[in-house]
């Protein structure tokens, strides 16, 4: 069974970091690419970033290009989030997702590449 857990989430002030973790098991973590997605209240869920199976190719929304990075440890099976110069408009609930596909060496921003979703976890940025 497929089980994608995130964690790391917490309120911060504007400029300020978080860092989201996000366990998968229940699959062979090491051959998929995994993704970050957000969705503000009242939004769309939207594309934040995105890391191959191997680590050697990631994509970012243009809103976070610079600020936060991606990252995997295959053997922990674990995808994370930095996440630095926190923003207000970054506040939302932010899901850890895999791609369909295994073996993808390239990274897609569009949900319906994505099959798996975690629960979610809350960031909230002050101003």
């Amino acid at each position: 069974q497929v089980q994608l857990a995130e964690s790391g989430g917490g309120s911060v002030q504007a400029g300020g970091s978080l860092r989201l973790s996000c366990a998968a098991s229940g699959f062979p973590f090491t051959i998929y690419v995994m993704g970050w997605f957000r969705q503000a209240p009242g939004k769309e869920r939207e594309f934040v970033a995105g890391i191959a199976w191997n680590g050697g190719n990631t994509l970012y929304a243009e809103s976070v290009k610079g600020r936060f990075t991606i990252s995997r440890d295959n053997a922990k099976n674990t995808v994370y989030l930095q996440m630095n110069s926190l923003k207000p408009e970054d506040t939302a609930v932010y899901y850890c997702a895999r791609d369909f596909q295994p073996y993808r060496l390239d990274v897609y921003d569009a949900r319906e590449h994505y099959d798996y979703w975690g629960q979610g976890t809350q960031v909230t940025v002050s101003s």
